[in-house]
């Protein structure tokens, strides 16, 4: 892949990134919560698989995108240790949001998880910006 489709993947999947925060913020508004941690969730994949783009590297399995990120990225500190925690328990979050018919969502919860994709994705178009 040429560096210019590479960069152009990764500026497009940070619009998705950025997409998917509007509309996880919807539904919070509307207290829709579970589908507000989806779309958080996903806005915090889109962002790291934009990082991926710049390499260009890409998996199938999400938990294989998140490992990579992790031990790429935010081991060697080219972002910020917490944010490994924080991206673990967004999928976390987002899994029981999902799949587990008895999850209870706080909107606490919810929130931090919006703000955990907004965090993430201002570090991310900063890391892109340097890059491109």
């Amino acid at each position: 892949m040429s560096s210019k489709i590479s960069i152009e993947l990764a500026r497009h999947r940070l619009e998705q990134a950025k997409e998917n925060i509007e509309e996880a913020e919807i539904l919070y508004d509307v207290k829709k919560f579970k589908g507000a941690n989806n779309r958080a969730y996903y806005s915090i994949f889109h962002s790291i698989k934009a990082v991926l783009a710049l390499e260009p590297i890409d998996f199938k399995r999400h938990k294989d995108v998140i490992a990579y990120f992790n031990k790429n990225y935010v081991h060697t500190e080219i972002f910020p240790k917490r944010i490994g925690h924080m991206i673990a328990e967004a999928n976390a979050i987002r899994e029981d949001s999902d799949y587990d018919d008895e999850f209870i969502v706080k909107p606490e919860e919810t929130k931090i998880q919006i703000e955990t994709a907004k965090e993430l994705l201002k570090l991310v178009e900063e890391y892109v910006n340097r890059k491109c």
